[in-house]
């Protein structure tokens, strides 16, 4: 399932230390290679949105000048799109949850 591939992408992005049971090192020591890698998974889960929105988008204006034969194509885009969006949005909530927190331990 292609919905889920955004999932896939955002979970892609999590290092394999964040599984385990070891302390994290610590921050002067840590590496921004993360970072980088969790922003490019990201990016490429908003770029995916966006190619889903754009699906949908056509499907429906098919759908309203009576080119679609398939309503159900359209159905199913327009859910997938509606999906990975409370997906992404989810996951940039979380972020900025998880940031606020650190800047309140940090005062």
């Amino acid at each position: 399932m292609a919905a889920i591939s955004g999932v896939e992408a955002l979970a892609s992005a999590l290092p394999s230390s964040a599984l385990s049971t070891e302390r994290p090192s610590p921050v002067s020591g840590a590496s921004t290679d993360g970072g980088a890698t969790f922003a490019n998974s990201i990016t490429s889960a908003v770029d995916e949105l966006r190619g889903l929105q754009s699906q949908a988008d056509g499907l429906k204006v098919a759908a309203v000048t009576g080119d679609l034969d398939d309503i159900h194509a359209a159905m199913i885009a327009s859910t997938r799109a509606a999906v990975t969006l409370e997906l992404v949005a989810a996951v940039r909530n979380k972020g900025v949850d998880a940031f606020n927190e650190i800047m309140r331990m940090q005062a």
